[in-house]
């Protein structure tokens, strides 16, 4: 049910994206509960002049790597399993593909059941 949508500085190498996919999705596992196969994720890498972001805003400095998700996910979660969430994938990513915390930035977007179709048509969640 999450749509995962991953921006970041275009030139880092297929592995350090899928990297970044398979640990968000592994942190949507043990956190959200997601369960097997529920994996859509969208990369898109930018040029320095169209990724914009404050290094600084928040007193949190962030660098280069910055690396933006954005989750459009049912509106189910409580509030600590989305700390337990962010918390997750900032400690994996910094584990793999070597991330800092501080250039893990995450939109959490939460919808209605009903604003799903995976195919054929059909509101699946409704």
């Amino acid at each position: 049910m999450p749509l995962v949508r991953i921006d970041l500085r275009r030139g880092k190498p297929p592995t350090y994206r899928r990297a970044i996919c398979d640990m968000i999705y592994r942190a949507m596992r043990e956190t959200f509960a997601v369960p097997d196969e529920d994996r859509f994720i969208i990369v898109t890498e930018h040029d320095e002049p169209d990724f914009i972001f404050s290094d600084r805003y928040l007193d949190i400095g962030r660098s280069e790597d910055l690396v933006i998700i954005q989750i459009t996910a049912n509106d189910t979660r409580t509030l600590e399993q989305k700390k337990a969430f962010y918390a997750r994938v900032a400690a994996l990513l910094s584990e793999n593909p070597g991330l800092r915390p501080q250039d893990v930035f995450v939109n959490l977007l939460e919808v209605a059941k009903e604003n799903w179709s995976f195919g054929n048509g059909i509101a699946q969640y409704a």
